[in-house]
């Protein structure tokens, strides 16, 4: 299921690749999307977009203003969605929706999803009960939760919390198992005790150096990241790769995504079902809350299979993490 990486590289794909089109007409739309018709129409205009979280907005905007107001549609990617920019001609299958160019020959902006979990809305309006994103919004977001750590949200284990979009807006499967390996962190201590652990060592930095410095704290974050800290840093790893992981022009870029990964879905890791049945990677014990009656899972090793290291033995991969749409965090 694609999570804020993928969402925030569709958004700079889009941008990227629309920047310099001009797009004409009506916007087509399949019989099985789910969404609904847009009714925008001109004879020219652009699109851009922006994505927050697990969400992405796509702005339609006339050249002449007073011809056709702005248009904003938010989608959610569901499974599989994804934009691709491809000849008219040659439209891909589950193309649900359809932003045509006025080059000649016609190009198209498709909203593809093969499993049709994705759907879009009319308007400019994130979806209310999602929390600020943790790639785009990090101090808001960090602040979000730890000024909210009495809610029964995080009586549950950590592992369950950080798919809680009221809280870790952008965060999914694979990212919450990444987050906890780095931290040797057992997906099911409850998410409450993790928390607060981090109150107590920001109110402890605070005593020891007041006027501790911008720099210094991005400094200090780089070398002893904590959870909420990993929640934005490890997106950015995905973000600012050397390769782009998820460009929808290079999809065997996949390799190259497999290779990142230290604990989802890797030959010798531990899996369990959590309470909303979705399966949790992990290494070494599951922790207290973890459920009764399974007996946790691991996933073989293939012959000559290299073991990813442990993550006491590894550096996190923090350093120059920057990308143009997103702040560093400040914390």
């Amino acid at each position: 299921m694609p999570e804020c990486p993928e969402l925030h590289l569709a958004g700079c794909f889009i941008n990227g690749v629309c920047g310099g089109l001009v797009f004409t007409g009506g916007v087509e739309r399949s019989a099985v999307g789910r969404g609904p018709e847009v009714s925008f129409r001109s004879e020219a205009y652009r699109i851009s977009a922006l994505a927050r979280g697990k969400e992405l907005r796509l702005t339609l905007s006339a050249l002449d203003p007073g011809s056709a107001p702005p248009q904003d549609l938010v989608f959610r990617f569901g499974m599989s969605g994804s934009f691709r920019l491809c000849p008219a001609a040659e439209l891909p299958r589950h193309a649900h929706l359809r932003f045509l160019t006025r080059e000649s020959p016609q190009r198209a902006l498709c909203f593809v999803d093969a499993r049709r979990f994705g759907s879009w809305r009319l308007g400019d309006a994130w979806q209310q009960d999602r929390g600020p994103c943790v790639v785009s919004e990090y101090q808001a977001f960090r602040e979000n939760v730890l000024r909210n750590l009495d809610d029964k949200a995080f009586d549950k284990p950590i592992c369950e919390a950080l798919l809680n979009q009221k809280y870790f807006n952008g965060i999914g499967n694979y990212l919450r198992a990444e987050i906890l390996y780095r931290l040797k962190i057992p997906p099911f201590e409850k998410a409450r005790t993790v928390l607060e652990a981090l109150k107590d060592q920001k109110q402890e930095r605070r005593k020891k150096d007041p006027s501790m410095t911008l720099s210094k704290k991005v400094k200090l974050m780089q070398k002893n990241p904590d959870l909420l800290e990993l929640c934005h840093t490890v997106p950015m790893e995905v973000i600012t790769g050397e390769k782009q992981l998820f460009d929808p022009e290079h999809a065997d870029n996949y390799s190259a995504f497999k290779n990142w990964l230290q604990c989802y879905l890797v030959p010798g890791m531990n899996s369990l079902r959590d309470r909303n049945g979705r399966t949790i990677w992990f290494h070494g014990e599951p922790g207290p809350m973890a459920p009764t009656g399974q007996k946790p899972q691991k996933k073989p090793r293939k012959k000559r299979a290299q073991p990813k290291a442990d993550p006491e033995t590894q550096t996190p991969k923090v350093q120059s993490l920057q990308c143009e749409c997103c702040p560093l965090p400040t914390s």
